[in-house]
């Protein structure tokens, strides 16, 4: 019986082989996006003398913010009540027309006369921030929060119907064809064979789109597309800052409240 020597220190290196050789593409590419960042930052005015004044400017703005204004609380509950509205409306109409919209363009279920102009009222969905996407509202309806609820709807369908379309490519087939073979009708064959392996996947997406909603809904009002940032626009004009920092509080106090109650949601589902 023979045992195995250990390798010496004269042939141990060169048995030692890196697992991700380095390779020249990969080192010239990182030294051309470092190179950019550098130019970038040299054309975009970029100075360690402007960052500096800017932190001091920043600690002069902060100390005007507190303490916070408590005395506008009717002026904000308009606000905040008229986010909320445009956040859950437009999470509601946009959940709905995406479940359509994404089952259209799936491809292992429709034929590519349906799914590909599907794929492209998505694409142009998610093409424009709901910004941009509620100046154009707000052009065609004028100020409030239809402008505001249509943009966030726009943003919904863009985001939901991919990703669901998506879900529903990634199927297991065999179920959608053992119930087609028992003669079911299409809706049936949706009802029993699709939504049942995505139903999970879909209440995570719209938790997570609703969420975004919040977000979205109170920064559309600062184009007049109603909510609290337009009330917060308004602060910012006064110079009523102490009245901004409850503003601020108040959205973030949201925000965590919505992402609470989302995990909530998605336990109920074992999401």
């Amino acid at each position: 019986m023979t045992t195995a020597t250990p390798p010496t220190p004269q042939n141990a290196g060169a048995r030692v082989s890196l697992a991700f050789k380095p390779q020249l593409v990969t080192r010239v590419v990182i030294w051309l996006i470092a190179l950019y960042a550098i130019y970038a930052a040299t054309q975009l005015g970029f100075s360690w003398e402007r960052f500096s004044s800017g932190l001091g400017n920043g600690a002069k703005f902060l100390g005007r913010m507190f303490p916070p204004d408590l005395s506008k609380g009717d002026i904000l509950w308009g606000g905040i009540k008229e986010t909320l509205q445009i956040a859950v409306l437009a999470s509601l109409f946009g959940i709905l027309l995406s479940l359509p919209i994404g089952l259209m363009g799936a491809r292992n279920l429709m034929p590519a006369w349906i799914s590909w102009p599907a794929r492209a009222l998505v694409s142009v969905c998610r093409s424009l921030h709901p910004v941009i996407v509620a100046i154009l509202f707000v052009k065609a309806v004028g100020f409030g929060a239809l402008a505001g609820v249509l943009a966030l709807i726009v943003a919904s369908i863009g985001f939901i119907g991919k990703l669901f379309a998506e879900a529903i490519e990634e199927i297991s087939i065999k179920q959608v064809e053992a119930i087609r073979a028992t003669g079911a009708s299409f809706m049936n064959v949706i009802l029993f064979g699709v939504l049942p392996q995505v139903m999970s996947r879909f209440v995570g997406f719209s938790t997570y789109q609703l969420d975004s909603n919040l977000r979205n809904s109170t920064m559309v009002g600062i184009v007049g597309a109603g909510g609290v940032c337009g009330v917060l626009f308004s602060a910012f004009q006064r110079f009523d800052y102490d009245f901004v920092l409850t503003i601020l509080v108040t959205i973030i106090t949201i925000i965590v409240v919505g992402e609470l109650l989302a995990n909530s949601v998605k336990k109920v589902f074992n999401v």
